[in-house]
């Protein structure tokens, strides 16, 4: 599915399909972490099923207000307990498909949001 931003200057995820996401028109056939500050980075987790407590507090120092995971091809919710670094830095989670993080990194981004987002693909069959 292609996506357009709402600001020309915004990061964007522009397109993504059953095993890529492009953001700002790049491919990437991995898992990614994006940020509203333009960074862009392989993630080291690619499935849902892989993601720790300890990759969540490895985010709890970044520079944002929310965190969008999205999990593959449907909605998962990490551990309660697994938050309490997010929550300490007042980092909310929010936990969706990776269709849905796209959709919502844009428009929070779009609208100057700080926003940062884990986008793991969906898994293969």
């Amino acid at each position: 599915m292609k996506l357009q931003p709402d600001r020309a200057d915004a990061i964007a995820v522009t397109a993504y399909g059953p095993q890529w996401i492009a953001v700002n028109g790049e491919r990437h056939n991995h898992s990614l972490f994006i940020t509203h500050e333009g960074l862009v980075q392989a993630w080291s987790c690619q499935t849902f099923d892989q993601v720790t407590a300890a990759d969540l507090k490895n985010l709890s120092n970044i520079n944002t207000d929310i965190l969008l995971m999205g999990c593959g091809m449907t909605q998962r919710f990490v551990p309660q307990s697994w938050l309490v670094p997010l929550s300490q830095q007042r980092i909310g989670l929010e936990s969706m498909d990776t269709a849905a993080a796209c959709r919502t990194f844009n428009i929070l981004a779009g609208e100057g949001r700080k926003v940062a987002a884990v986008l793991l693909l969906p898994e293969q069959l």
